[in-house]
Parts: structure tokens; C-alpha cells; sequence
């Protein structure tokens, strides 16, 4: 049995939520169709990505900061709601 090696996105010096868009589409190479808001993000990672897919967000207080809290957690419930679909989902937040 062979095991597949997680694809990778590091989310970091995240300030708004167009950063984390930015940061998801040129790591995963996202179609130019990609629609840059929350339920895009989340089709995109349940239907376009193929996984397993590991999530890394670096300095993810400091972003809650700087893109607000509502942002913040707005995109974490992404990753639940994401995680919930999926069995093959990591999230890491550091």
C-alpha cells in the first residue's frame, strides 16, 4: 500500500482575508475562476483540491489581529466546516 504524501499550504503574514486568498490560490494553483470569498474557498477545497491537504498557519494570533476576529474565525469555520467533508484534512495553527 502506498501512502500519499499531504499536499502543503503555509498561510503566513496573513493581515487580510485577500491574503489568505492569495496565499490558497497560488499554492494550490486555484483556477483564475476562483472567486476570492468564503464559500468559493471552501468549494475549492472540497471539490478542487485533491488531498490529503495539510493547512499551516503561522502566526495565526497575529493575524486574528490584524484581519479581525470576525475574519478570523469566519476562515476557521471554513477549515471545520472543510474538515467535516473530508477525512484526509490537517490543520495546523501555530
Amino acid at each position: 500500500m502506498s501512502v500519499k504524501k499531504a499536499r502543503q499550504v503555509t498561510l503566513s503574514q496573513v493581515h487580510t482575508l485577500d491574503d489568505v486568498y492569495d496565499q490558497f490560490a497560488a499554492q494550490l494553483a486555484l483556477p483564475e475562476y476562483f472567486g476570492r470569498n468564503l464559500d468559493a474557498l471552501y468549494d475549492a477545497l472540497t471539490g478542487d483540491v485533491t488531498g490529503p491537504l495539510r493547512i499551516v498557519w503561522q502566526d495565526a494570533g497575529a493575524a486574528a489581529q490584524s484581519m479581525g476576529k470576525k475574519h478570523y474565525a469566519a476562515v476557521i469555520e471554513v477549515f471545520n466546516d472543510v474538515g467535516e467533508e473530508r477525512d484526509d484534512l490537517e490543520v495546523v495553527i501555530s
